[in-house]
């Protein structure tokens, strides 16, 4: 039974750090409708910081199908643990899906990083994919981040382009590996009750 005790602590202690590195800014403790509207608020100041300090950026961006923008904080005390909200947008109808991404490790070090992350999704098929399975990145997710410089290459790797945007405004190579994306049950679930009532007629 000791033998287990180790590996317990490690998923507990990185499972507290999930939860104490949500971003508070997301309204984690708010009602859905406030949630979701600091979600769709963040998300459009992060789109606007990447598209308007990278053109290269902007022409992917106008290329592709549909993006998901996230906020997201790492921190570390030997076990390293990270998470966030964000909303994944179809381009064409505007429809709005909201998730969480969260990640988990053992590292070294003290402390927390906050950032924003922005994939772009070249098609509705890869759009679709991550909106409905989510998406768990492995080791080779990091050949799809977006690159800012001169050289950039300005292309998708796998329907994908991923950029991070931290709070300096620095755009910098994202290492996303280990780090899970997933649908919010509880904020999408009460956005299709709130369109639902929304659409019936006053009784």
């Amino acid at each position: 039974m000791k033998k287990f005790q180790p590996r317990l602590a490690h998923f507990a202690i990185a499972g507290l750090l999930l939860a104490l590195s949500l971003p508070a800014a997301a309204g984690i403790f708010s009602s859905p409708e406030k949630r979701r509207a600091s979600l769709d608020l963040q998300s459009e100041q992060t789109l606007e910081r990447l598209l308007g300090a990278d053109a290269k950026a902007k022409r992917l961006f106008d290329r592709s199908f549909g993006y998901a923008t996230f906020n997201m904080t790492k921190g570390s005390i030997l076990i390293t643990g990270g998470g966030g909200s964000g909303v994944a947008v179809d381009r064409m109808t505007q429809e709005r899906t909201y998730m969480h991404v969260g990640m988990g490790g053992i590292g070294l070090g003290l402390g927390a990083q906050t950032s924003r992350l922005v994939l772009l999704f070249e098609d509705k098929e890869t759009f679709d994919q991550f909106v409905r399975n989510g998406w768990h990145a492995n080791s080779s997710a990091n050949a799809v981040i977006g690159r800012v410089g001169a050289n950039a290459d300005t292309t998708f790797t796998n329907g994908i382009a991923i950029y991070q945007v931290t709070d300096a405004g620095l755009l910098l190579q994202a290492d996303v590996s280990g780090t899970r994306f997933w649908q919010s049950r509880r904020l999408n679930r009460h956005k299709a009750i709130r369109t639902a009532q929304e659409v019936l007629p006053d009784s």
